[in-house]
């Protein structure tokens, strides 16, 4: 064969064999999502900040504060970018920054509404955390807004992507262990502050908005049922401080298939327990909303042995690739919305002796 020849048919079957390989071989990297962390209280400065340092789909790109001493530490210690920082007043201009695509909404409880709204009209999907508002009312103006523009919304129920708590959800509705007839849910801790927007009703104080999400939601979740009645009541050990708002709420479920369920929440106490029983058995995690040592056993001897990753990062790396793949999050929405009308049905039996309330 010539050369000419030789280097002509060479050349068509490199370019023959260039067409026929998959695109993904040449395609570039894809970029991680821009997040801006709306509220640098301790749960993005000491949690959320940290975890974005380990994901793989996302990182921090922007922050949002009313506290201009935090900016420069923010800046030093995470590269922010003067254009990425942004204050209440001029956070809707984040609308022409493409280096943001996500905001995370990190406030007290009656801010979430207002702007999870403004970083939705700004085109930027939104992640919430809980509880979502202090009304279902609320909560729906957020879904609206994200609907209206197109946006996804994703509420912080970080436990959903724990693989233990994905497990009793699993079983939920596999019921390996029978019918669940019973579950017991406890979440609280001992707050020390004594003048902090956690005793302060018109930011959503109280301790069934801020830990008692937790019980709730592991009950629905551990039961994979929504509950048909409830009553509850509060209590506390410390009137002068809360007298605004609830220091300890207690509260029961009645359930369509006869089943029931317990909870209760506390800022006056440490309590960090999940059980459920059933026909069958029986099975817990303990702690079960914990940062890190999730973990339970059930009666057969099955250990739940507690996820060695970072929560926070799997929660948002989760939620990243939702966006990036056009995919429903796992918590949407509706979710944070079904708690929060349940949270008021609870607060109106408090306030009612405890009477009990159809759902």
């Amino acid at each position: 064969m010539k050369r000419r020849h030789f280097i002509q048919s060479t050349g068509m079957i490199a370019a023959s064999a260039f067409l026929a390989s998959p695109s993904y071989l040449f395609a570039k990297k894809r970029r991680k999502l821009g997040v801006a962390l709306v509220g640098l209280g301790y749960y993005s400065t000491d949690l959320l900040a940290p975890a974005l340092q380990l994901t793989q789909h996302c990182e921090l790109k922007a922050i949002v504060t009313g506290s201009p001493e935090k900016i420069p530490i923010w800046q030093t210690k995470y590269g922010i970018q003067d254009k990425n920082v942004y204050n209440y007043q001029n956070m809707h201009t984040m609308a022409d920054n493409d280096a943001i695509d996500v905001v995370y909404i990190v406030l007290p409880p009656a801010l979430h509404a207002k702007y999870s709204i403004i970083a939705a009209n700004a085109g930027k999907h939104v992640w919430c955390e809980k509880p979502m508002e202090i009304s279902a009312k609320k909560c729906q103006s957020i879904i609206d807004a994200c609907a209206k523009n197109n946006v996804k919304l994703s509420i912080g129920y970080r436990m959903h992507h724990e693989p233990n708590t994905q497990k009793l959800m699993h079983w939920a509705k596999t019921t390996p262990y029978g019918k669940i007839n019973h579950v017991y849910a406890e979440a609280g801790y001992f707050e020390s502050r004594i003048s902090h927007w956690k005793q302060i009703k018109e930011l959503g104080g109280g301790a069934m908005y801020d830990m008692g999400v937790y019980p709730l939601n592991a009950i629905r979740y551990t039961k994979a049922m929504e509950p048909i009645a409830v009553r509850a009541k509060h209590q506390t050990t410390r009137p002068e401080i809360y007298h605004e708002v609830d220091e300890t709420t207690l509260f029961d479920f009645k359930f369509e298939d006869g089943s029931t369920a317990s909870g209760k929440t506390s800022f006056g106490e440490n309590i960090n327990n999940l059980e459920a029983d059933c026909n069958s058995g029986n099975y817990y995690l303990r702690p079960f909303q914990s940062y890190t040592g999730v973990s339970g056993a059930s009666s057969d001897g099955t250990v739940l042995n507690a996820f060695q990753g970072n929560q926070q990062a799997k929660q948002m790396d989760t939620d990243a690739l939702a966006i990036l793949q056009n995919k429903e999050v796992l918590v949407p929405g509706i979710e944070g919305l079904k708690d929060i009308a349940i949270v008021e049905q609870i607060y109106k039996s408090a306030n009612n002796n405890g009477e009990w309330i159809t759902l």
